[in-house]
């Protein structure tokens, strides 16, 4: 998860809880400590390879569009799914994300009940029923 906002990356990790799903969350603040990660350099030398990307847009350093287009241009990370989980309903926001090849995009909603919900169909879709590539 890329998520600079404290309050938002902790409403996913409880309702990643309260939805008893196990799988493993890994969380880093801005686009450009997400790069690190994602290529495992630096502290993030022995990061785990993400089955899916939840990506926010608004993050500092980095925002999520330039994340999303250095990360689709890498022959090794481009085949990781990408949601774009986002607070912004803008109509140029959504078809950039889809230009830049995210494959879903959602906004963010207020309402933990819905926040809730909207974690769960991501994990049950993207975990449970898509057939995801395997590392090289």
């Amino acid at each position: 998860m890329v998520e600079d906002s404290p309050s938002d990356a902790q409403l996913t990790v409880e309702a990643l809880h309260a939805a008893k799903i196990a799988n493993r969350l890994s969380h880093v603040e801005d686009g450009v400590e997400a790069l690190r990660f994602l290529r495992r350099e630096g502290p993030y030398a022995d990061a785990p390879r993400p089955d899916l990307i939840l990506l926010d847009l608004n993050l500092p350093r980095k925002d999520g569009r330039e994340v999303l287009d250095e990360l689709k241009q890498d022959s090794d990370l481009k085949v990781i799914p990408v949601v774009v989980l986002t607070t912004s309903r803008s109509e140029h926001d959504v078809l950039r994300s889809y230009q830049l090849h995210a494959n879903c995009y959602i906004t963010k909603p207020v309402d933990f009940t819905q926040f809730m919900e909207v974690v769960k169909a991501i994990e049950h879709f993207w975990l449970t029923v898509v057939t995801l590539p395997k590392e090289k």
